[in-house]
């Protein structure tokens, strides 16, 4: 066996995909195992002591190391530690773990299940069946010895059909739910919660504290004792603040994600048990009670209805009723049976129907643990995707290369004190120091102080955000996608009217339903839903509210037992009943409808687009089915010639006005059709169509606002709903996402059938102003040479089919698309993903519930919840608009301006203070103790801390702020600047040497042994200026910043350390010079002229600065000529504007022979 293997990870149901979920992306993964060789364990014991702990530390950053240091390559088999590269590119280092385990319990699990089980438990046995297995992160993976490879536990109940889980109605017994937590283990979302002494020793290793400890440890043996210990105490109350929040964060997050409570289950005996939810395992029977619970597990609900509260897993306040799962041999998906599943982390805020006599529901256990929706969610938090964000990989390479320059300085400083015969001791400390000057340790820290005020802003707009570092990449954000029903729309929909509908055309419409004649189509409206009664309050999908209530019925459910309906429907089992309204229509001499109660609902789901329902009158008789959904879906499921021939034209007529258009149909059941037990395949076909429901679902009044301001930013915005393409396309008109002298063309493929082959046109929206026949030729001109735009619309089935058989015309498709409709919440996320590929940075903003995938997949995801904060995206806003995104957009452009800003400075101020040392140790002199302290913590440290507080521009600005460190304006401004920093510091200290009162050093004597001196002096005054003319210099305003005044407390702090070192410089007095080592020099004319270099340093550095600004570097550029842009979008964006002939309006296109390839 080779010792590489994979980890095999079927594809699962867990809701809404992260793009981290270790579940769908598995074969990325790959496993290789090690075991421990003796000898080269006791070596590195031995290299461990002899190094003081340095080889520890190097292997407690690169766990790696330490694997290949003591153990041999073996196969995975015998492995006692994994090296696993996850599909980031990232390692991690995983023990081997083995349980004892019984062999009789394998025989417990059933002749089905036994051969497999066999295998996971038996990789060999010498005198005990052991369980190998390994956790990552937080999910457990098992041996499974005939599959030569490790396993997701979960892979075990993968194939579970519908009929299985029925199966398990029957409970477990103990012995069987033993075995099984051995398996699966404990029931249990752990964060774990690490005790003070191990966050201390694990903050104590960072990188950034044991470079600290270093550089105090060598400022101590330098004798710069104030300087040290100032230093010490600012790490140790860093590094206890740090402490304190990271265990905070743990806590919240772990009392979070842990749910520890007590259920009921059903053992196989009959009897029912009351046990700790941690004890549950998958197959276990769930008896739920009539009041709810917070659930702690995913199920799979077998009898009885609940409503469910999704808002913690999706932020979508609506209840959602869940129904029972159809019994079936397909295989069982949480995804695809979402409506009948109950997720970990949901409260279930009731259940009935059930189980007879009493109320309450029964489903069985099908995911425990990490494995759940919830775990799923909360490991995107502990262990998220790494952020590819320009600015974060440009920052280490800028690290190196202060590295690179401190390596070049102490080569320098190690030649000038060698040659002035200084002893070795000396010699490697001065040397040493230049390396803890160059490369700034508070560096890192320095650049996320943007990012936490961006983040304090947000949240007093309530905007909530659980992932700090993806506020920069607002910044950066080029396309934002949003979500139209709740988002752009209002939530609620008032209705319009209704028109029924039959082979012999439409009726009139009828403004309300409510004045419906009697019949199937009343009826329909009044009980298609899932409308159910919470404390006597009607509760569900605000669309169906507003249905029932404008049909004027009354919703009445099961009271105790039930029974009384039961009985009063001839003995079904009745879930809701619906009774017409009485005398007063009939005064109006209009005959009133029969009650009509419900016995089987199939709930709503976004990939069918439509529900129905069973329904009898009293006594048990006239069984009926109806349907309600998308019209395009309804019709395709209803007999041919009950449909009407104008029900293509008055579908896009209405949709055109921008209304939400439902259409219903029924049929009656045959009377040897027992309606309780009917499958879903059998009620939703052949049916008759019924007619069609307008319903008006107004703009929001601040969308058309914020989509003028993001187009006036050039920010692309684009529509992803499920509604009805002509719908989205007119509600994109009315928010101005397409402009009124704008054309629309759709986008229809085809996918591949027995008889045709995939098929690709693009048609212009049809002219409601042209009378005449207008040709092809003429309607191009006028597209494209005119000077109006267009834009692409296109379907959910359109943009399946294009992705599977034209991916090559995908990525011109995308460019030009606005809207895209009907699409499932799988295609929104695929959506967002292609558009990643084309290297756009993607926003998406939704309202949680069918967006959740896109949410998290998009670079930037909003969810619209009145949530404090939502699990589903990075960033939850309580405002009920889109008011937010330009908010998150200007307040990332602003932290991404200020990271840039910090990142600089703290790096100017390396540069100055290694120019100041190298420059006297030259002299055979170096800075003072308290110099050092004054200038980095009274200077650098407090105007570092405010320099971030300054607020967003109150405008969106075309230009987005760069994000690259290593670009030519940033290297050449800092170059530039160095340049002016030595060049000032030189100038102070020629004008200091040529003075006729200067005394020159004493040379026999070195370092802090020679101060105060002159030349020290002079340095010690430019640089001191220099350090408050760099913070003033990199500090940007206009466009993405407020100007600098608006930051009072930054201004107030510049001009007092100004007066201060003006002060310094000037009139120090005996005591104060005493203190920080300088020379009292009389001459005030030499004074003021090194008040006058300083400013004309800041000067010539202020007015580069705007040079650079202003793009004077770029004609840098011309030498190396141009060059294409690196961004897809953007190249695509040149190619497509020079291509006046596409796309090629009303010509059908086929695959190329690429395709068919590859498709055969």
């Amino acid at each position: 066996m080779d010792r590489r293997g994979s980890v095999v990870e079927p594809q699962t149901g867990l809701p809404s995909p992260s793009p981290r979920d270790r579940l769908l992306s598995p074969d990325d993964m790959d496993v290789q195992g090690y075991k421990f060789v003796r000898w080269r364990v006791w070596m590195c014991h031995l290299a461990a002591m002899l190094s003081l702990g340095v080889l520890l530390i190097v292997i407690h950053w690169r766990p790696r190391l330490g694997v290949l240091a003591r153990c041999s390559s073996c196969p995975l088999a015998l492995a006692h530690v994994l090296l696993i590269r996850d599909i980031f590119g990232q390692q991690h280092v995983v023990d081997v773990l083995t349980e004892e385990m019984e062999d009789d319990s394998l025989e417990l699990l059933g002749e089905h299940e036994v051969t497999e089980w066999r295998d996971t438990a038996q990789l060999y046995q010498e005198k005990k069946t052991l369980l190998r297995y390994y956790l990552f992160e937080g999910l457990r993976y098992v041996w499974l010895d005939r599959k030569g490879a490790f396993f997701h536990v979960s892979v075990l109940n993968e194939d579970w059909t519908c009929k299985d889980l029925y199966d398990f109605q029957k409970g477990l017994s103990h012995l069987e739910q033993s075995f099984r937590r051995l398996i699966y283990g404990s029931n249990l979302i752990d964060v774990p919660v690490k005790p003070y002494i191990k966050l201390l020793f694990e903050e104590v290793l960072n990188p950034f504290y044991v470079f600290q400890f270093f550089s105090i440890t060598l400022w101590m043996i330098d004798n710069y004792y104030y300087y040290a210990m100032c230093i010490l105490l600012l790490s140790i109350l860093s590094i206890s603040i740090s402490l304190y929040e990271t265990r905070k964060q743990s806590i919240t997050l772990h009392n979070m994600a842990q749910l520890v409570t007590n259920v009921t289950i059903r053992r196989n005996s009959g009897v029912e048990e009351c046990v700790s939810s941690v004890e549950l395992v998958p197959g276990d029977c769930l008896i739920i009670p009539q009041e709810g619970l917070l659930l702690p597990c995913d199920a799979a609900l077998l009898a009885g209805e609940c409503l469910v509260n999704e808002s913690m897993l999706t932020g979508e306040s609506v209840p959602v009723l869940k129904t029972p799962l159809p019994a079936g041999e397909g295989r069982y998906s949480s995804e695809t049976e979402r409506r009948h599943t109950l997720f970990c982390g949901t409260q279930l805020i009731q259940a009935k129907g059930g189980r007879a006599g009493s109320g309450g529901a029964i489903a069985v256990v099908t995911s425990t643990g990490f494995f759940t929706a919830k775990g799923n969610l909360v490991s995107s938090i502990l262990y998220p995707q790494p952020i590819n964000f320009r600015f974060y990989q440009d920052a280490i390479k800028f690290l190196l290369i202060l590295g690179f320059l401190a390596f070049i300085g102490t080569i320098y400083n190690f030649v000038v004190l060698f040659r002035a015969n200084v002893s070795w001791g000396y010699l490697v400390i001065r040397c040493l120091d230049i390396v803890t000057i160059a490369v700034p340790p508070a560096l890192p820290a320095a650049i996320t102080a943007g990012t936490i005020y961006a983040q304090q802003r947000l949240k007093k707009q309530g905007i909530f955000c659980i992932s700090p570092p993806r506020i920069n990449v607002c910044g950066k954000v080029s396309i934002f996608c949003f979500d139209k029903t709740g988002t752009l729309t209002e939530e609620g929909l008032d209705v319009w009217g209704v028109m029924e509908g039959g082979p012999s055309g439409f009726s009139e419409l009828v403004p309300e339903p409510r004045f419906l004649a009697p019949g199937p189509m009343l009826s329909g409206l009044a009980c298609c839903h899932t409308v159910t009664l919470m404390q006597g309050q009607p509760i569900g999908d605000p669309l169906e509210l507003k249905m029932v209530e404008s049909t004027g019925w009354t919703h009445q459910e099961p009271e105790g037992d039930g029974k009384v309906l039961d009985a009063e429907f001839g003995g079904y089992k009745v879930l809701a009943v619906m009774r017409p309204p009485t005398q007063q229509l009939q005064a109006q001499g209009t005959s009133t409808s029969e009650a009509v109660a419900l016995v089987q609902r199939f709930p709503f789901s976004s990939a069918q687009q439509r529900m129905s329902v069973v329904t009898v009158v009293g006594g048990g008789h006239s069984a009926l089915a109806f349907i309600k959904g998308s019209p395009e879906m309804v019709a395709s499921l209803c007999r041919a010639e009950t449909v009407p021939a104008q029900f293509s034209s008055k579908l896009r007529s209405f949709s055109s006005e921008g209304l939400r258009v439902l259409a219903l149909g029924y049929k009656p059941l045959d009377n040897n059709t027992d309606p309780r037990t009917i499958k879903r395949e059998e009620v939703e076909k052949d049916m008759q169509f019924l007619g069609l429901l307008m319903m008006k679902n107004l703009v929001k009044p601040d969308s058309a606002d914020v989509i003028n301001i993001l187009r006036q930013a050039q920010l692309r915005s684009v529509m992803v709903t499920g509604d009805n393409i002509l719908t989205a396309v007119n509600v994109a008109k009315s928010c101005r996402m397409v402009g009124s002298d704008d054309r629309v063309i759709f986008v229809n493929a085809t996918p591949q059938t027995a008889q045709s082959m995939p098929t690709l046109r693009f048609t212009l929206e049809d002219d409601v102003t042209t009378a005449a026949q207008i040709s092809v030729e003429i309607n191009t001109w006028g597209l494209y040479q005119g000077g109006s735009g267009y834009h692409l619309a296109i379907n959910g089935k359109s943009f399946a089919a294009l992705c599977d058989h034209f991916p090559e015309y995908l990525p011109k498709v995308l460019m030009r698309t606005t809207v895209f409709a009907r699409m499932t919440p799988d295609q929104k996320t695929q959506l967002v993903k292609e558009l990643q590929n084309l290297d756009y940075r993607v926003g998406m903003c939704g309202d949680g519930a069918n967006d959740c995938g896109a949410l998290r997949a998009a670079d930037v995801g909003v969810s619209l919840s009145e949530a404090e904060a939502s699990i589903a995206s990075p960033f939850t806003s309580r405002n009920e608009n889109i008011s937010c995104v330009p908010l998150l957009i200007r307040e990332g452009r602003c932290s991404l301006v200020t990271s840039f800003g910090l990142f600089r400075y703290m790096a100017l101020y390396s540069l100055i203070q290694f120019c100041s040392v190298l420059i006297l140790h030259t002299m055979n002199t170096s800075v003072a103790d308290l110099q050092f302290l004054y200038f980095d913590i009274a200077l650098v440290t407090t105007l570092a801390i405010v320099m971030g507080k300054g607020g967003p521009s109150n405008q969106l600005h075309p230009c987005r702020p760069p994000a690259n460190l290593m670009a030519m304006p940033v290297l050449g401004s800092l170059f530039i600047h160095s340049c002016m920093i030595i060049l000032g510091q030189l100038a102070a200290l020629f004008i200091t040497t040529t003075q006729d009162w200067y005394i020159p050093l004493n040379s026999t004597v070195f370092g802090i042994d020679n101060l105060p001196n002159m030349e020290d002096t002079s340095v010690f005054a430019l640089s001191g200026f220099q350090y408050i003319i760099m913070a003033v210099v990199v500090t940007k305003g206009y466009p993405h910043k407020k100007p600098l005044y608006y930051n009072v407390i930054f201004l107030c702090l510049l001009i007092t350390l100004f007066s201060v070192m003006t002060w310094l410089v000037l009139h120090p007095g005996p005591w104060v010079g005493h203190l920080l080592s300088l020379y009292d020099i009389s001459d005030m004319n030499y004074k003021m002229l090194i008040v006058a270099v300083a400013a004309l340093n800041f000067l010539v550095c202020f007015v580069v600065e705007v040079l650079i600004d202003l793009g004077l570097l770029n004609c840098l550029r011309l030498l190396r000529g141009w060059r294409p842009s690196k961004k897809h979008y953007k190249r695509l964006h040149i190619l497509l504007s020079n291509s006046p002939s596409w796309p090629p309006l009303n010509q059908t296109q086929f695959p190329t022979d690429d395709t068919l390839i590859r498709l055969s």
